[in-house]
């Protein structure tokens, strides 16, 4: 009878199949991590020893999925974002760390204003940004809005998961909110919809496409946000928008179109692309 294999031998056999395929070789012990609940320390205590035969065997199972073009994400239903682990399915966007870079600039601006703002996270698909404004502000209102009901079931899962308080409601871009607020938030469809051949097959296959792409080269949401979204800020109210890195100028000429007393101010991210947009309505 043959001895089955240490857990360092597999990893080994697992991580040839993946550079092969040109993929990740740290997806496999993603994959592992995930469904053991092991962290790096006990991956290691356990190298020498073979895996349980079912963990083994979904192990595999998920290696072959993932070669097959699977996320990891999609694969254990989570991932991580701004230190909170969100679930996700592909009803979602996976929730990626540039926009974590929009939120620490939502928090940093706030940094000094009263408590109790009212906030809305527009197109919120599984919670991540509003969650996360709420997990750094309890005190703070937050309402999650999408027109996907499946997107709007997992912002409400999540938001149970790490018992945040906040409103969901369903509808089209704006039109579901009632009042006014001190800040939305959104990370809008941005590309281009003949962009998709340049575009990760991964991606396209598994993630919802309703949340990737947008007509008008990409700036749909960015016009239709321009006409509507001053009536439902409070004065002095912001606006903060993800874009993407070749729309700077483009963003702000529609916002500037659209009212001549409003202040657009680009902010690049980590690797020094314009990605970010904070956009102020100042009094008439």
């Amino acid at each position: 009878m043959d001895k089955p294999l240490i857990l360092a031998q597999l990893l080994r056999q697992l991580k040839r199949q993946v550079q092969v395929a040109d993929g990740e070789l740290a997806a496999v012990e993603s994959l592992l991590l995930g469904i053991t609940g092991w962290s790096r320390i006990e991956l290691l205590r356990n190298l020498r020893q073979p895996l349980p035969t079912k963990t083994k065997n979904q192990l595999i199972k998920l290696t072959n999925q993932y070669l097959a073009g699977w996320p990891v994400q999609y694969l254990l239903q989570r991932a991580d974002f701004f230190g909170h682990e969100f679930y996700v399915d592909p009803a979602v966007l996976i929730p990626r760390p540039e926009t974590e870079e929009l939120v620490e600039w939502v928090l940093a601006d706030t940094a000094v204003q009263p408590a109790a703002l009212r906030i809305a996270d527009i197109g919120t698909g599984s919670g991540a940004i509003g969650i996360s404004l709420k997990m750094a502000h309890p005190n703070w209102q937050v309402v999650l809005s999408d027109i996907s009901a499946a997107a709007l079931k997992v912002a409400q899962k999540n938001a149970a998961k790490l018992h945040a308080d906040v409103t969901c409601c369903q509808g089209d871009l704006l039109t579901p909110l009632a009042g006014k607020f001190d800040l939305i938030v959104s990370n809008p469809p941005y590309i281009a919809v003949n962009e998709k051949k340049l575009m990760d097959k991964s991606v396209l296959e598994h993630e919802p496409q309703q949340a990737l792409f947008a007509a008008e080269n990409g700036l749909y949401f960015y016009r239709r946000l321009a006409q509507q979204v001053q009536k439902y800020l409070r004065p002095a109210g912001r606006l903060y928008l993800e874009i993407g890195f070749q729309q700077a100028a483009y963003v702000k000429e529609i916002f500037f179109k659209n009212s001549a007393q409003v202040k657009v101010t680009i902010k690049k991210d980590i690797a020094g692309k314009n990605r970010m947009v904070r956009v102020v309505y100042m009094e008439e």
